[in-house]
């Protein structure tokens, strides 16, 4: 009887040592993703707070966070517990931010002065893409009615979330030929594209090579890099995931992608710590890190805050007429190049339509020339999936589609695919997806819209 009484003592400060032991360095990492993704899907994604507990937070380890937002504050904050609280700020113009290691009142303190960014055309004049206006016909030869089926089995009909959609479009010759929207979504509702913001990263590195402040083939102006071997690290095995730095991309546990997003106030320097793994150019490894140190070269091109902070809206977003998106920054005033991008699906399609026409926009030239081959040229290493912070498909990753496709591609399956032989885009937004269920949606559209 003493020993089971002993066991019944010590079974209970056993299980608490190891959920201690356990949920103790990954409390901030539940708790800095609950926090971030709930401010910005309730104030940019314009979501109620209880559809995101239970889409976004209700399952796993993040079930365990409870999250709660002060709209007189615009802050979110989420604890387990009690214990490993972080908050988020709103702040207009610049989405939210995760404090992290920084300070709630010195990110107040950070005003967004947004300057006028507007197109040198009225878009309401215009069909889309160019402008908002929507032709009445469609296409000949295409099954209008058949399409329309095919997006339609693609949504979830009851509230289990078993495909996850929650946007789909199908852009042929520059016109929206299907749209569809799950529940609670439309086409002014902006979305989460994830790691679709390293190929705007990719765009806002080749507007300041066009603008002569950064160039592909030198090495980083990063001093703590000058004293070791990644001294020898160019731009471009950054842009290709092709660095040698040792990283490691787990978005399922602790990882060093996990904690440079919910721990690191600054993901710029946190990334440039990475030590080498191996020379540059001889290995591929997808690297959040690398798109963020991407991202804070370009931001150290410019001397004023606001001038940066400007940037993507009048140099690109403006530019074609992508106005719904958000690029949030983290603590350091660095837009999180990896991950935080938010847009319209009818904007993210726009992106996809500027590379297809290979960086120019109604006639007007945005990209530099030969930036969108320089982006679509397969990196060593990456057997023909990867270019520079954009995929692709001369390897064949997805069957039934056309070699030359290339795609932005983020968490929980968001996409843009870009096929320009068919001149069409297709995007895709949601929660859930892999390839196999893509390749089948490509296949499909394809079969529909270009049948042999």
């Amino acid at each position: 009887m003493k020993i089971l009484k002993y066991i019944l003592i010590a079974l209970p400060i056993l299980l608490i040592g190891i959920a201690v032991f356990y949920l103790g360095p990954r409390l901030p990492v539940i708790t800095g993703f609950a926090a971030k993704n709930m401010c910005s899907c309730v104030y940019l994604g314009e979501r109620d707070a209880a559809n995101v507990a239970k889409e976004e937070l209700g399952s796993g380890l993040l079930a365990l966070a409870n999250t709660t937002v002060n709209e007189a504050e615009k802050t979110v904050t989420s604890t387990v517990y009690g214990f490993g609280k972080q908050v988020a700020i709103y702040r207009e113009g610049l989405g939210c931010t995760l404090v992290a290691d920084g300070s709630l009142e010195d990110l107040r303190k950070q005003i967004f002065a947004k300057a006028d960014a507007a197109l040198s055309y009225d878009p309401d004049t215009l069909l889309f893409p160019y402008g908002n206006q929507m032709v009445d016909t469609f296409p000949e030869g295409i099954d209008q009615q058949k399409l329309n089926a095919f997006l339609d089995v693609q949504f979830d009909k009851g509230e289990e979330i078993e495909l996850g959609t929650r946007g789909l479009l199908v852009v042929y010759k520059g016109q929206i030929i299907a749209e569809q929207y799950g529940k609670g979504y439309d086409k002014d509702k902006r979305q989460l594209g994830w790691s679709m913001a390293k190929s705007v990263t990719n765009a806002m590195f080749g507007l300041r090579v066009a603008d002569g402040k950064l160039a592909i083939n030198t090495t980083p102006d990063i001093p703590e890099w000058e004293a070791d071997e990644r001294k020898n690290i160019k731009n471009d095995d950054l842009l290709k995931m092709s660095s040698g730095l040792d990283w490691g991309e787990i978005y399922t546990d602790l990882s060093d992608a996990t904690l440079m997003l919910y721990k690191k106030g600054d993901m710029h320097t946190f990334a440039c710590g990475a030590e080498v793994a191996d020379s540059p150019g001889r290995t591929w490894y997808y690297s959040s890190g690398t798109s963020n140190i991407l991202s804070g070269l370009i931001h150290n091109t410019f001397d004023d805050q606001n001038e940066y902070w400007n940037y993507p809206y009048q140099r690109l977003f403006s530019k074609i007429n992508m106005s719904s998106a958000i690029f949030e920054p983290d603590v350091a005033g660095t837009f999180v190049g990896s991950s935080y991008v938010w847009a319209t699906p009818r904007d993210w399609a726009r992106f996809g339509l500027l590379y297809m026409y290979d960086g120019i926009w109604n006639n007007e030239r945005i990209l530099p020339s030969g930036w969108v081959g320089y982006s679509t040229m397969d990196a060593s290493g990456s057997k023909g999936g990867y270019g520079a912070q954009i995929w692709l498909n001369k390897g064949g990753e997805f069957p039934d589609a056309p070699l030359n496709m290339f795609y932005f591609r983020g968490y929980q399956g968001q996409r843009v695919f870009v096929l320009p032989d068919q001149e069409m885009v297709v995007v895709r937004l949601g929660i859930k997806g892999d390839n196999e269920y893509f390749n089948e949606v490509l296949k499909g559209i394809l079969q529909i819209c270009m049948p042999i």
